[in-house]
Parts: structure tokens; sequence; C-alpha cells
């Protein structure tokens, strides 16, 4: 099985120059925990997980006021805090390979390329997906 059979296809991208509070909200609204990140010319540059996000975001505990935090907040972008030179696989990866890599390198998805462009994205729960319905077909 190869990686074209179970990644997700047209996966929701931002741009570098995007807000971190505004990638937050993309994240939770599409329910996604990683984006790839393109730059203007719609080429990978990089990938920004939930966890850059947030560890970018201010502690509760603070000392400046709310008003200083967001003005702060809203100069940061993803570009300050994503992954440069992501680990990508192209679509003819086998799953097994794409796996192993996540694996090796602790991270939880791939950006799948074709020729330079962004076609999809693998993740563990893609993945996990394959599993399940693999043990399935073998309990019947």
């Amino acid at each position: 099985m190869f990686v074209h059979e179970a990644m997700s296809r047209n996966p929701i991208t931002v741009a570098q120059d995007t807000p971190i509070q505004q990638a937050i909200m993309v994240m939770r609204d599409e329910k996604v925990r990683r984006l790839p990140v393109l730059n203007a010319k719609k080429e990978l540059v990089g990938i920004v997980s939930e966890k850059d996000l947030l560890y970018a975001s201010p502690s509760p505990a603070s000392s400046l006021d709310i008003h200083e935090l967001h003005y702060l907040i809203s100069k940061i972008t993803v570009r300050e805090v994503m992954t440069r030179d992501a680990i990508t696989v192209s679509e003819n990866t086998p799953l097994e390979e794409a796996a192993r890599i996540m694996v090796e390198n602790k991270i939880g998805g791939l950006p799948v390329m074709r020729d330079g462009e962004l076609v999809g994205i693998i993740t563990e729960s893609d993945l996990f997906k394959i599993f399940i319905e693999m043990l399935e077909a073998e309990s019947r």
C-alpha cells in the first residue's frame, strides 16, 4: 500500500506570514494538528504543529497586561515558529516507509509532494485508520 492511498488530499495550509493566533484558530476550526506552510509562490517552506503554536503563546502567569499580550502575540507569525525543511514523502512512498520516517523522527505527519508541489499530507491518524481496516479485515 502506498501513501497516495491513505493521505489526505488538498491539505489545509497557511502562509508563512500568518499570525500564530490565526493559525491556532484554523487548526481548531478544521480539527487538524499540523499545517504545511507555503510561501507566496505556493512552495512548501515548512510545517507548523499545534505544539509549536502553543509553545509560542504566552503563559497565563505572564506579568504583562492583556492588551500588551494581545499586541505582542499579534506580531508573531508562523514563519517564526515553524519547522523549516520539513521532512516530506512522495505519493508513491510505501506506507511502511512513511510510518518508519515518522517514528524515527518523532513527528506526527508528513507533507506529500509530487514534482515539488504539495498534494497531500499523511498523518499518524491516517495510518491508524489503515491499521484498523486491516485488523477488521483479518477478523472476518
